[in-house]
């Protein structure tokens, strides 16, 4: 009830819960929420983590490994009150679907047409506004929703997990470098949140995408470095 209440309360009081604030408690509440992790929930999180390896691969099958996560989480969201987080989730099975596309897209020498780059300063700017126009709508949602329907919603925490999501998985269908750089606040924000709802194996899962996110922005980094010296060689 104690780290319930610091949730509410904002940023400082759930970082002060989850990290620190009552270590005894907080170890309490992990190890009965891992004795309770459903079977659904394991195969959301094993599938999820190796989509996520294959994206840093550039392999196609994160895609369609990624949608068994993603569709199991879409009910365990409804299910706990994570609104924004199942919206995210409905979202990443549609990108998906368009990521999947545009990654085995190939020209008539068969070799893909898409690969990893670089974002440019009017790409970067429109990220931003993406995400800030995201975290506005999403916000007064859920807001409203917690409100009317959903008493449990955390309005800040899961508008901010969601509108990052959003923009990386946005990002990461173009092949774009900076999408790890969102997954990377996604996670952040994704561990105390799905930790104080019970779903503690979910947030072991976002900190394994974490480190894993980290590793992902190096590997991309040095593909598309090695991309834009291929594209700056002489024909």
């Amino acid at each position: 009830m104690e780290i319930w209440q610091s949730i509410q309360a904002g940023p400082g009081a759930l970082l002060l819960a989850a990290i620190g604030g009552s270590a005894p408690e907080v170890w309490q509440q992990f190890v009965a929420g891992m004795q309770q992790t459903s079977l659904l929930e394991y195969i959301a999180v094993v599938a999820g983590i190796v989509s996520v390896w294959y994206s840093r691969k550039e392999d196609i099958l994160v895609y369609p490994i990624g949608l068994i996560s993603t569709t199991i989480y879409v009910y365990l969201s409804f299910k706990y009150h994570l609104i924004g987080e199942a919206s995210v989730n409905v979202y990443y099975t549609i990108l998906s679907v368009y990521g999947w596309v545009l990654w085995a897209r190939k020209n008539k020498q068969e070799e893909h047409v898409l690969h990893i780059t670089f974002s440019d300063q009017r790409q970067w700017g429109q990220q931003l506004a993406f995400f800030g126009v995201l975290y506005v709508v999403i916000y007064f949602c859920l807001v409203y929703l917690k409100e009317a329907f959903y008493e449990g919603v955390i309005p800040w925490a899961d508008a901010f997990a969601s509108a990052t999501a959003y923009t990386g998985m946005w990002l990461m269908a173009r092949k774009k470098v900076e999408s790890w750089y969102w997954w990377i606040a996604t996670n952040i924000a994704s561990m105390p949140l799905y930790f104080v709802k019970g779903l503690v194996f979910s947030a072991v899962f976002y900190f394994i995408l974490l480190v894993m996110a980290f590793a992902g922005l190096v590997e991309w980094k040095r593909r598309a470095s090695r991309q834009k010296v291929y594209m700056s060689e002489p024909a």
